[in-house]
């Protein structure tokens, strides 16, 4: 009987530590597993976080690239007189955009103030520099007047633009374009090349 109680000792004794070895596999598993995905989450954050702080430096990338081309800083001008011009027309009120030939960089504002001389900067709408692969070479009006050294001031009004004419730039290879101020349609268009305007005709040049 003695042999026996202690057999059934030893047999419970045994199927305690197997239970408590199953437990402790189980816990240790259970850990793993929780570890396991604690880190999943962790390195999807983090990819994440990397993926977005690329895609920003892509884009701001992107932006300067885009912006330092001589027919994308061109086009932003053209962008601007129409603006300037849609504005005027939509409206009572005066806008005027001046090319800074020395500063070589230019600014839409809106006239609040009968000194047209004076700039206010709550007048300011849009103001920007070109980089060194344009450069505006000169300013022509169409009533002959022309800069290449001062301000030129393209002032539009409800019933379109003061005075038209063009300005002409350079690109990097010092080819010339022009964008051609029609003060007659409103129209801001750009052209290649350094081309003439319009001037008005003589009683001969008109056949009718």
């Amino acid at each position: 009987m003695t042999c026996s109680a202690q057999m059934h000792t030893k047999i419970a004794d045994s199927v305690e530590r197997l239970a408590d070895r199953k437990k402790k596999l189980y816990a240790k598993h259970y850990t793993l597993n929780a570890d396991s995905g604690f880190t999943m989450i962790e390195l999807m954050v983090v990819v994440v976080v990397v993926s977005l702080f690329a895609l920003m430096a892509q884009m701001h990338l992107f932006g300067l690239l885009r912006k330092s081309t001589f027919k994308a800083q061109v086009q932003e001008l053209v962008s601007t007189m129409q603006m300037a011009a849609s504005a005027a027309g939509e409206s009572d009120r005066r806008y005027e955009v001046i090319i800074d030939i020395p500063a070589q960089g230019y600014l839409l504002r809106e006239i609040t103030n009968p000194d047209l001389s004076q700039v206010f900067e709550e007048e300011i709408i849009v103001e920007d520099v070109f980089s060194e692969n344009c450069r505006v070479a000169y300013v022509l009006f169409d009533d002959g007047d022309s800069t290449s050294e001062d301000r030129a001031k393209f002032r539009a009004g409800h019933s379109g633009w003061q005075y038209g004419g063009k300005i002409v730039l350079l690109d990097e290879k010092e080819q010339p374009y022009s964008i051609v101020v029609n003060r007659l349609n409103r129209m801001i268009t750009l052209e290649q090349g350094d081309v003439g305007l319009l001037g008005p005709k003589t009683k001969d040049e008109v056949p009718f």
